[in-house]
């Protein structure tokens, strides 16, 4: 007995004209293969029928190597940045409140806060730099890196 073939959806269809058009993106497709590819991925009633339209493509390099989710990555990665100076940032006002109000009530003026300042800042440095680097400048950034 052999098992029905299952009929595919406007889900399964979506996702494969999307994986097309990533393959357009990528330079896989032409315009002209990207089309009729496109109209047949609408015409098609089972899925295997779309898995055909997909056979000769690289779909798994395709999804990685996809603009859209470097960019989410990329987006994720400033985000952490960000959430670490904040709390950098919190707790450097928070020792510098305290060696303050030490230095008020009892007039030890030792600057402690040195060394949780530095040690967090190297953190940062350390979690930061490395991202930095690996990234494309943000939108309407106007400076440049110096190779040499």
């Amino acid at each position: 007995m052999t098992s029905p073939t299952l009929r595919t959806g406007d889900r399964e269809r979506e996702a494969t004209a999307d994986v097309l058009g990533q393959a357009l993106a990528q330079g896989y497709l032409d315009m002209t293969e990207y089309e009729s590819r496109l109209l047949a991925v609408y015409d098609a009633y089972t899925t295997p029928d779309l898995r055909q339209l997909t056979a000769d493509l690289p779909v798994a390099d395709l999804r990685r190597n996809d603009p859209r989710r470097q960019a989410a990555r990329t987006a994720a990665a400033r985000r952490g940045i960000h959430v670490h100076l904040a709390g950098y940032a919190a707790m450097v006002v928070i020792v510098l409140t305290v060696w303050l109000a030490v230095g008020l009530g009892s007039g030890g003026w030792y600057f402690w806060p040195v060394w949780p300042i530095l040690g967090a800042g190297i953190g940062v440095l350390v979690h930061a730099l490395p991202i930095r680097l690996a990234m494309p400048p943000c939108p309407g950034f106007t400076g440049h890196r110096s190779h040499h």
